[in-house]
């Protein structure tokens, strides 16, 4: 993954800030992630979405569709 300049940083703000998402299956590094339901705090300027799964810490994992998947408000009822 390269490194976003500030624009497109910004734009990943947008688009994935304060949305429920899923880890996409396949990807071994965040097996760990696999079936859980988090929220993405924010997106830093490395382009990374600061996600917390409500287990007490906040992980970073690239903002990028190839890693994450939206969930609905109605799928994440319960799960986070």
């Amino acid at each position: 993954m390269r490194f976003p300049t500030f624009a497109e940083a910004d734009l990943l703000k947008q688009t994935w800030t304060d949305k429920f998402v899923r880890v996409k299956p396949g990807v071994p590094e965040l097996e760990r992630f696999a079936g859980k339901v988090g929220r993405v705090v924010t997106v830093n300027y490395g382009g990374k979405a600061i996600v917390d799964f409500a287990d007490g810490a906040w992980y970073d994992i690239p903002a990028l569709p190839e890693y994450l998947e939206f969930v609905t408000d109605d799928d994440a009822k319960g799960k986070y």
